[in-house]
């Protein structure tokens, strides 16, 4: 277990010096809840405290060896009602450099949003009833005509992600047909989840056309028949074929299946709704410039969009009309919160002129690397002190992306601490490595974890997502020193530590 936490096991002191194995020695359950605090038995009830003191009691008959006093005994049992009272799902500080962390949630919720969800979770809302008529309503009417207007769609659905997205419309329009797919898009994205398995599950036969790195036209024309269902380009946003290459004009392509009175949907995975370049950023394709060269679009909401995980999809009324009858659509829903926080960040894109500062994922990709090193600087002497005794500290430039797929190859310049670990008898680097992983332990361990990345033997905390500055150097203040001749020291010093 990390110093750095606090144990929920407390040293073990002899009751008395022939209170060894004897469980006649060992105090009655009664007696120690005799002696518990008033205030342990109001946060946790006896009924819980009576079954972590057995849970101690057991350990020490089946462990044997000196008996712990009453007040230890106590301790232990706290402890364990305490760790287990303690969220699984927890903030953290995310230093890795990678601004839409699939591993730490994605994007950040505005204020407003986070609200939003708050107010509709402690009371009765209107999810699907129609205040104007008193009749029921349609659960997708809350955001349906904000992401109509920011888009320019005629209509539109919201699943719980994107890969539902694409399944709904798979098997809504496509089942027991063919897909007509260019075999440069059958990718494959975070937890295995590839197009040509996901288009056997929707019930569709997928139909390969051209080859990886050049797709033409007359490929999508030649298999375009009476069995084809759907025609589907997936945007390559998280991988990237450069050389060689070809792609069908999307305005062609656009026109050819309109002309062979065939569907194209594309999923655009990312979903950002403004132009990026516009604000200094590598560009990415838009919702509503995919819309002019498609009839359905499928995107997330927690990605550039910036607001809670969803799917989106959007597009040609009469083909939404299908997808919401489909009844994958109801097993695929999403609740009132997800409603709540996707209206209220929608709701921001109705004012660009502050959207770069309201929204948080637009915020913190558009820092720059001058403002982000003064930042480290700044810091720099306040985190040194806090780990002391662990790592040097200093401030390099470095590297963000931003993440879960979205513009794989393009970067963001930004700046970093650098803790390189130190060994407590100052020797060289001997064991770097080992004593780099028990840093990053110890900082996971802190009451807000502080997640960075490994490079070099030394631990990056890029600071272009670091916005609570107060609340960083609080948790490290945590940090317990190694001291010396502890085993923590020896530990780190090396001399139980191997490359």
């Amino acid at each position: 277990m990390p110093s750095s936490a606090k144990s929920s096991s407390p040293q073990i002191r002899p009751a008395t010096a022939d209170a060894t194995q004897n469980p006649r020695r060992i105090p009655a359950v009664e007696r120690l809840l005799g002696g518990a605090a008033p205030e342990d038995l109001a946060v946790y009830g006896r009924t819980a405290l009576t079954e972590a003191i057995r849970a101690v009691l057991a350990r020490i008959r089946t462990e044997g060896g000196p008996v712990p006093d009453e007040a230890a005994i106590r301790a232990e049992a706290t402890g364990r009602l305490a760790a287990e009272r303690r969220p699984s799902l927890r903030p953290v500080f995310n230093l890795t450099g990678t601004v839409l962390h699939t591993n730490l949630g994605r994007a950040l919720l505005p204020r407003s949003a986070a609200e939003a969800v708050a107010a509709v979770m402690v009371q009765a809302s209107n999810l699907e009833f129609d205040l104007g008529t008193g009749a029921r309503g349609e659960r997708d009417d809350h955001v349906e005509g904000l992401i109509c207007r920011l888009t320019g769609a005629e209509a539109a659905v919201v699943v719980n992600n994107n890969a539902a997205a694409v399944l709904l419309v798979l098997n809504a329009l496509a089942m027991r047909k063919e897909v007509v797919v260019s075999r440069g898009e059958l990718v494959e994205i975070g937890g295995s989840f590839r197009v040509p398995d996901v288009m056997v599950r929707a019930g569709c036969r997928l139909h390969e056309v051209g080859t990886t790195n050049r797709t033409h036209l007359r490929d999508y024309a030649e298999a375009i028949g009476p069995r084809t269902g759907l025609v589907m380009k997936v945007h390559p946003s998280n991988y990237a074929i450069a050389g060689f290459t070809a792609a069908a004009d999307p305005a062609d392509l656009h026109g050819l299946c309109r002309a062979r009175g065939v569907p194209l949907a594309e999923d655009l995975g990312s979903g950002s709704l403004v132009d990026l370049a516009a604000y200094g950023l590598p560009p990415e394709p838009t919702v509503r410039g995919a819309l002019e060269r498609a009839d359905l679009v499928t995107f997330s909401g927690d990605k550039l969009l910036g607001a809670v995980q969803c799917g989106i999809v959007a597009g040609r009324k009469d083909l939404i009309a299908r997808v919401r009858k489909n009844p994958l659509k109801r097993a695929l829903r999403v609740d009132k919160m997800t409603y709540a926080a996707l209206e209220a960040v929608l709701r921001l894109y109705l004012h660009p002129e502050r959207l770069a500062e309201e929204l948080p994922t637009l915020r913190l990709l558009t820092r720059d690397r001058a403002g982000i090193t003064a930042q480290a600087e700044r810091l720099a002497p306040a985190v040194a002190e806090r780990v002391a005794g662990w790592a040097h500290v200093s401030v390099m430039d470095c590297i963000s992306q931003i993440g879960s797929g979205a513009l794989p190859v393009e970067t963001l310049p930004s700046a970093a601490l650098v803790l390189t670990p130190v060994p407590a008898d100052g020797a060289a680097r001997r064991g770097a490595g080992g004593r780099c992983k028990r840093l990053a332990e110890r900082l996971r361990a802190l009451p807000i974890p502080v997640i960075g990345r490994i490079s070099d033997d030394a631990i990056l905390l890029d600071l272009r997502t670091l916005e609570d500055e107060a609340g960083l150097l609080a948790s490290l203040a945590s940090v317990v020193p190694p001291t010396a001749g502890s085993r923590t020291a020896e530990d780190w010093s090396g001399n139980e530590l191997r490359d």
